[in-house]
């Protein structure tokens, strides 16, 4: 699985979470106050920034003793968390994200710092495009509360894209390169590095495609620039 990550991109590893702690996550979310400015709902997409702040009774239930030690094993101990998001197709979203690198990471407020930028702000929250080093040391996982497939929405990845630096999408040549679809079921873990090229389709099963997006890094930004939640630097251990 390490040398998955590093030299594809990315490795899927199932039964991570039981059917009993996915149905406590969701619990969770469908009791959370959707009123706050980091949710986000349409007929398209529901999301939740910032999730991990916003419900941090889910912390305890996600890292429980298989993740940690398995992010334990292929990383080390020095990560913290930087980034959560929480995604929900709904079972009739035609939403799509066409093929796209993980580019920016979040953070605290927007100050001139040499190497970063350009910066955007959505829902309240800074985002900055950081020296290439911090992308390519960081790694996603994506936690699956759904069974996943192409027809519901499962990431499609170019393998190897990661190694690359900036590949813009207009550029990729498929002469080359190759699609893979990540099929993952419900309670499996998919491991990630930033910069491997994914995207996602429509659905096409009226199945939702439930996920758990959370960003990984030890990098210490430089100046008055901090992470937007490093607050939660010590839950993964």
């Amino acid at each position: 699985m390490k040398e998955d990550i590093l030299n594809k991109g990315f490795a899927i590893i199932e039964n991570i979470f039981t059917d009993e702690e996915i149905d406590e996550l969701l619990m969770l979310i469908t009791e959370a106050d959707t009123s706050n400015p980091t949710f986000r709902k349409t007929k398209e997409l529901f999301a939740i920034r910032q999730f991990l702040k916003e419900i941090p009774a889910a912390i305890d239930i996600i890292f429980n003793k298989r993740l940690v030690a398995i992010i334990s094993e292929l990383f080390g101990d020095e990560y913290f968390i930087v980034k959560s998001i929480y995604f929900d197709k709904p079972e009739n979203s035609n939403w799509f994200v066409s093929y796209h690198q993980d580019l920016t990471i979040s953070v605290d407020r927007k100050i001139s710092l040499e190497g970063f930028g350009p910066w955007t702000i959505k829902q309240n929250q800074f985002s900055v495009q950081p020296p290439l080093d911090i992308l390519k040391d960081n790694f996603t996982i994506r936690i699956h509360l759904d069974n996943t497939n192409h027809e519901n929405g499962a990431l499609k990845v170019v393998p190897t894209s990661h190694l690359k630096g900036i590949y813009r999408p207009e550029l990729i040549d498929w002469t080359v390169e190759s699609e893979y679809v990540c099929n993952v079921k419900k309670g499996g873990v998919m491991f990630m590095k930033p910069l491997l090229l994914h995207s996602s389709s429509r659905t096409t099963n009226n199945q939702k495609r439930r996920v758990l997006h959370i960003e990984f890094s030890r990098s210490i930004l430089p100046g008055n620039l901090n992470w937007s939640e490093r607050i939660l630097a010590k839950a993964c251990h």
